[in-house]
């Protein structure tokens, strides 16, 4: 059984990046990073999409494994809003 949320949406919706209260999050410094994994799914489905040229450009800068980066971006995305 789903129970409603009692988050107020509208309001979230309505602010703006400055408006969020970050003082408690620690910064994240290059000792983080370089200790950060990127984990890939093993079950993956080969599609065929339409991105934006310059979304792609920036995606295979990134170097190799650009690919699974999109799909963590989007992953990232989609659990953000489910």
């Amino acid at each position: 059984m789903k129970t409603r949320s009692k988050t107020d949406w509208k309001r979230i919706d309505a602010m703006s990046d400055d408006d969020i209260d970050t003082s408690d999050i620690p910064e994240l410094d290059d000792a983080w990073f370089a200790d950060a994994e990127l984990r890939i799914p093993e079950h993956t489905k080969t599609v065929l999409i339409n991105i934006d040229e310059d979304v792609l450009k920036w995606f295979e800068e990134q170097g190799p494994g650009y690919q699974f980066k999109m799909n963590a971006a989007l992953k990232i995305y989609a659990d953000a809003h489910r």
